[in-house]
């Protein structure tokens, strides 16, 4: 007996064939998920851009103002009042030029009592040495005795020191009689005036505000943020709002050794070159303080960056082969108001976390995006 094979109905023979694909279909959303399963180790949004290297040009620019190279307050040495004043403020005077007068009489009367009591003295002295020489001879003759003799040349010493005495005091009054004219020990020009006629000064009181002529200086007032990338040889350049186009050069002189208790500010005093002796005082200054030569480059980068290790400064630098984060110290060689100077640790070009210090992680897989606002960048 003979069996036919029958072929499969058409419904399975279709179910085999599609098979196949959805098998395929399958394998496609496998390789799809396994393609998307790295986002779940992406890497976590931070702020980070290349760190800047210092322009090494300039530490600071500051307003400033000009002043004389000696400013002194100008004053009689003795007390009195004042008869007259020959010069006002603003007036340009002259080595030796009589600026103002005391009233005289006080000081011609203690100079004629000087020179009487002088003459005094000296007739006293005349008086003790004829005395001396006459004892002294009639000692030799023992005609008198040695008590005698010894007070004789007693008077004597006494008459001779009281001669030296009175001659003291004629000095005294005659010096005194000259300070009753007050005089310019310097060319220069009187900057304020602060006592009038008829005015009763006591010794050392202010007449006039003096500023010598010649060296001109320029002082600017610098943040405590930012004293200590200033120091004394340090080299400047000076610009004027009133004499556009011209620039004057300047060394630091002085750096004062603590802050004003008002504005918390430190002053600094700067030489400038023989050129600028014709600046009017007073002028407002721009002044541009130059870099200190440093050992190496040097980087700025912003101050949120910042971080600290165990009392250290540190940043977060982002590893270019993985973006991870490696935390990694530094040298700070000044703070300012936004930025950081580092001179060791960093390079330019390296990215670092600029924002959100605290919130990273050693090791962390980060990545890096811009700062939302272009302002926040640093400049």
């Amino acid at each position: 007996m003979n069996y036919r094979k029958l072929p499969p109905p058409r419904g399975l023979a279709l179910s085999r064939a599609r098979l196949p694909i959805a098998m395929i279909a399958a394998l496609v959303l496998l390789a799809g998920c396994s393609q998307k399963a790295p986002e779940s180790h992406a890497g976590v949004p931070v702020i980070a851009l290349p760190v800047q290297a210092a322009d090494g040009q300039s530490s600071g620019r500051f307003p400033g103002e000009i002043h004389a190279r000696y400013e002194m307050p100008l004053s009689f040495r003795i007390g009195g009042q004042l008869a007259t004043r020959n010069v006002n403020t603003g007036d340009a005077v002259k080595k030796g030029q009589p600026l103002a007068q005391l009233d005289p009489k006080d000081t011609a009367d203690q100079l004629t009592s000087a020179k009487a009591a002088l003459d005094a003295a000296e007739h006293r002295l005349l008086f003790a040495t004829q005395q001396r020489d006459r004892d002294e001879a009639q000692s030799k003759q023992n005609l008198i005795s040695q008590l005698q003799l010894e007070q004789t040349q007693d008077a004597y010493a006494s008459a001779l020191a009281a001669r030296d005495q009175a001659r003291q005091q004629l000095d005294l009054a005659q010096n005194q009689s000259r300070y009753t004219t007050l005089v310019a020990d310097h060319d220069g020009v009187i900057t304020s005036r602060e006592a009038d006629v008829g005015q009763v000064l006591a010794a050392g009181q202010q007449v006039f505000g003096y500023a010598w002529s010649g060296e001109r200086e320029v002082y600017v007032d610098v943040p405590e943020s930012r004293i200590d990338g200033i120091a004394v040889g340090q080299s400047a350049t000076m610009t004027l709002p009133a004499m556009p186009g011209r620039t004057f050069a300047a060394r630091v002189r002085e750096i004062s050794p603590s802050a004003d208790p008002q504005s918390r500010t430190y002053q600094v005093k700067l030489t400038l070159d023989p050129s600028a002796a014709a600046l009017q005082l007073g002028m407002t200054a721009d002044v541009t303080l130059q870099a200190q030569k440093a050992a190496g480059p040097m980087v700025r980068i912003p101050a949120t960056a910042l971080f600290h290790q165990n009392e250290h400064p540190a940043v977060w630098v982002v590893r270019p082969a993985d973006s991870t984060l490696e935390l990694r110290p530094i040298t700070v060689v000044r703070y300012g108001e936004r930025d950081v100077m580092i001179s060791d640790g960093l390079k330019a070009g390296e990215r670092i976390v600029m924002q959100g210090v605290h919130t990273v992680s050693v090791g962390e897989k980060v990545a890096p995006i811009a700062p939302p606002h272009p302002e926040d960048a640093p400049q």
